[in-house]
């Protein structure tokens, strides 16, 4: 992995609390947000790795559909998925969870991938994803949603700013993964 995968620009929206009537599914511009379900496992994993390509990292993924099915859709759920259909046509999800911030005391939602197809881009997908999941944040009380962009994905940045976002350039993300995570679990 490329360093400059460790280096994400952390963008943050402070969400204002106000009524928002949040729909198990949205309808907005001929499009349709919805939860995923068991059977979309196929889908997401097509579009988690479209989503490793264009992040320049196509042999990363790792997963399956076997393991979408259980961490998004079994017993010990932790992280949740929508995808965002044009006329029945799956063309972007997102995954999503929740995490908690010490300093405002309230939930957070975390934004792990947001993908839309590269020929339905344009569509306002990608803007109905992220107002939906921030009418989500608001109506689950949260006081922020975040995540991070790869500081080469201009068009990313643009549209986030867009919408609101502000970039958090004084934090750096850390990662222990494989052996190392399990080096360091293991030290006395």
């Amino acid at each position: 992995m490329q360093n400059m995968h460790f280096i994400h620009n952390k963008l943050t929206i402070t969400l204002i609390q106000s009524e928002v009537n949040y729909y198990r599914e949205r309808t907005i511009m001929n499009l349709t947000i919805r939860p995923a379900q068991k059977q979309d496992a196929a889908t997401i994993l097509h579009f988690i790795s479209e989503l490793a390509i264009y992040e320049k990292e196509p042999d990363a993924v790792l997963n399956t559909v076997q393991e979408i099915e259980t961490k998004l859709f079994g017993e010990d759920v932790r992280a949740h998925a929508v995808i965002c259909e044009q006329e029945g046509e799956a063309i972007g999800f997102a995954v999503y969870f929740f995490n908690y911030s010490t300093w405002l005391g309230k939930y957070g939602l975390y934004l792990e991938d947001l993908y839309v197809a590269q020929d339905r881009r344009g569509v306002g997908a990608g803007k109905a994803l992220m107002k939906h999941l921030a009418q989500l944040a608001v109506q689950k009380d949260c006081g922020r949603f975040e995540w991070v962009v790869l500081d080469w994905n201009k068009p990313a940045i643009d549209f986030y700013q867009s919408i609101g976002a502000e970039p958090q350039d004084e934090w750096i993300i850390y990662r222990l993964t494989g052996q190392a995570l399990k080096e360091f679990a293991e030290q006395p």
